[in-house]
């Protein structure tokens, strides 16, 4: 496990993304802030959660669409497999390797948060965007989840 330090950007070349990544908050509720909905809005590491390399699941949340266009960062994040890797710049200079471990898809309305934001003996993360888009409604009933684990570190 490595020491606390802030991500500022995520590559996961699988899917062609490179995105750097803002710091997000809670919202009016209590919940995990989400990023800026627009075209070309980067992703962004919920501070609440551990830093990448750190022990704990570090959470990196993501729009799969935009207020714009289709496509929004993690548009492509449901097709991520497991053994495959991405990696994870830090503030420290670090860069971060993960391997996938799988990915599953929710229901919003029985949404996992234990499994998914709970405690891990080692250093882990999770990808997050939504996903079923319901036209009746506008709204998405579902949450793409990517989970990964540390494989390695340089600096």
């Amino acid at each position: 496990m490595l020491a606390a330090s802030a991500p500022i950007s995520l590559s996961v070349p699988d899917i062609g993304l490179t995105t750097p990544l803002l710091s997000l908050g809670r919202d009016a509720k209590g919940e995990a802030e989400v990023p800026p909905g627009e075209a070309g809005s980067p992703a962004g590491w919920y501070k609440y959660s551990p830093t990448p390399g750190e022990r704990g699941p570090s959470v990196i949340l993501g729009h799969v669409n935009t207020t714009t266009i289709p496509e929004g960062v993690f548009y492509r994040l449901h097709e991520l497999k497991p053994g495959e890797q991405f990696s994870v710049s830090r503030a420290d200079g670090s860069v971060l390797v993960f391997g996938v471990d799988r990915t599953e898809i929710f229901q919003k309305a029985s949404f996992p948060t234990l499994a998914v934001y709970g405690n891990t003996d080692r250093a882990e993360i999770r990808l997050i965007t939504c996903g079923g888009y319901e036209p009746s409604t506008g709204d998405f009933v579902e949450n793409t989840v990517v989970y990964g684990h540390l494989l390695s570190s340089t600096k």
